[in-house]
């Protein structure tokens, strides 16, 4: 978008938040980038240029606005919603692969060489991946200035520094201030970025922003109605569950608020919080575009009453790839509570346990290694599950299978299918929740064909496929506005407060 001059310059006069991370505006004569809803007086446009990327702005030698923040906008949705090269390197560099494996190891996973990666991104974002990193290290740097009474030196390696000479040359040069002075303004202010004073004992709290409208109640009802005890809770207005995380393991509570997303997150090792947020940003499907996803979805008769009813429903996804997959597996033809019954019976038996400081949450989900090698007659499931859940472990154990953020939707889709006991109910719904396709369908879930039948649309598998074209890419969504229409408890936020 950020190619279009007029359509961002009629952005940033209407100071539309819509656009906040589609691209970011630079201002030729104050040296200053802004995110488009920035609350100050626009600039002149012929003092305006626009940039895809924060990186690219701060490569340009523009620092960040101490108003609008542009560095904490949204992501663009763009890198959700594609599956090629340039869209799998953000969602990998978002996860902060750049800084543990370096560049090369980002090309490695992509299955490219470092040098078509870096020509692919500077081709689009005008920035290479260094530099996108070292943008992202900037604003990790900045929570962790700003929202922790970590000592500085702490904070420049915990945000992916090499140095604390760089990490102050960056901060400085990214915000124009000192990260002491950072600290000292948020001390100030009362509180950080988040909204929230500064947390103790491991626990950071901050905001995370959307862009509106987001409807909460089926994102929050499916997955408190499907959490597995001892990994995921309901407490106190709160999503709770642990995470699986590089350096050590994190406990994270998500509460829903009408502008932002409440997190609070306690870390054993504050160097996961950048994969963390962008773990947490996946699972809640943050950084959708949902005029864009409800505009195509509305152009439907039949659809078009549900959409106005609540717009803005996302598709809950996952923190952790592998766990879903095998939770899939586990939900094949039983209902919702057996399902949890089931994968709780394994996290007892096989998860690693953890702390959890507010005393409800008990284990990390079982790591595929960890299953692999267990006795397929110790699972209380009939034979031919057993089969499918242990070809599945194995295959992610020895890396034949990957399901991470950097994988092509369609190959993972055929390497699903060639394991036995994949249908394409289970390898779509591991396609819209764990590998993030928002164009995933599953016209043969009975939900979905139940509530397609009451709304006059066709309701065989084949039928619903052809109808369900002119709604395309965004038949996850669709899939939701169907399952909606069902008094399921996976469609309500609970009222009582858990545990």
């Amino acid at each position: 978008m950020h190619g279009d001059f007029d359509r961002c310059v009629r952005a940033v006069q209407s100071k539309d938040d819509r656009f906040d991370g589609w691209f970011f505006t630079a201002v030729l004569t104050t040296r200053i980038y802004c995110r488009p809803s920035c609350p100050v007086v626009p600039p002149k446009p012929e003092n305006m240029t626009f940039y895809p990327s924060a990186a690219a702005c701060q490569q340009a030698g523009f620092r960040a606005c101490k108003r609008c923040r542009p560095d904490s906008s949204p992501g663009s949705p763009e890198w959700n919603q594609r599956a090629d090269l340039v869209a799998r390197a953000m969602r990998l560099i978002g996860d902060g692969v750049v800084d543990r494996e370096g560049v090369p190891g980002l090309a490695a996973r992509l299955g490219y060489s470092t040098r078509q990666v870096e020509r692919q991104l500077l081709a689009e974002l005008g920035a290479g991946p260094l530099a996108l990193a070292r943008a992202q290290r900037a604003q990790t740097a900045r929570l962790l200035i700003e929202t922790t009474t970590l000592p500085m030196a702490q904070i420049a390696f915990a945000a992916g520094f090499a140095s604390i000479r760089t990490f102050n040359d960056t901060v400085r040069e990214v915000f124009a201030l000192a990260p002491g002075e950072l600290r000292t303004r948020a001390a100030r202010r009362g509180r950080g970025p988040g909204g929230q004073a500064p947390a103790a004992h491991g626990t950071l709290s901050l905001r995370l922003p959307f862009r509106a409208p987001l409807h909460p109640d089926n994102l929050f009802g499916h997955l408190v109605a499907t959490a597995v005890p001892g990994v995921e809770e309901w407490h106190e207005g709160a999503y709770r569950r642990t995470l699986r995380l590089p350096y050590g393991h994190g406990v994270v509570a998500l509460t829903p608020h009408p502008d932002h997303i409440g997190c609070r997150l306690t870390l054993t090792d504050p160097r996961d919080l950048t994969l963390a947020i962008s773990r947490c940003r996946r699972l809640l499907d943050l950084d959708a575009d949902p005029v864009a996803v409800d505009g195509q979805l509305r152009a439907d008769p039949l659809l078009a009453p549900l959409v106005d009813k609540a717009p803005g429903r996302r598709v809950p996804r996952t923190v952790d790839e592998a766990e879903f997959a095998v939770r899939a597996v586990l939900g094949q033809q039983v209902s919702t509570a057996a399902a949890r019954t089931h994968a709780a019976r394994l996290v007892t038996a096989h998860g690693e346990p953890v702390d959890d400081p507010e005393g409800g949450l008990t284990h990390l989900f079982p790591a595929p290694a960890a299953l692999a090698g267990l006795d397929p007659d110790s699972l209380a499931l009939p034979r031919s599950r057993r089969a499918t859940l242990m070809t599945l472990v194995r295959h992610l154990a020895d890396g034949t299978l990957r399901l991470g953020v950097e994988n092509d939707w369609e190959r993972a889709r055929a390497q699903l299918t060639a394991l036995p006991g994949f249908g394409p109910w289970t390898t779509e719904v591991i396609a819209m929740r764990a590998l993030g396709d928002p164009d995933a369908f599953l016209p043969s879930d009975l939900g979905v064909r139940r509530a397609a039948q009451g709304l006059g649309l066709p309701h065989t598998p084949a039928a619903l496929t052809a109808r369900a074209a002119a709604w395309r890419p965004w038949r996850a969504y669709a899939v939701q506005y169907l399952w909606a229409t069902d008094d399921h408890a996976i469609n309500h936020i609970p009222a009582h407060p858990g545990r």
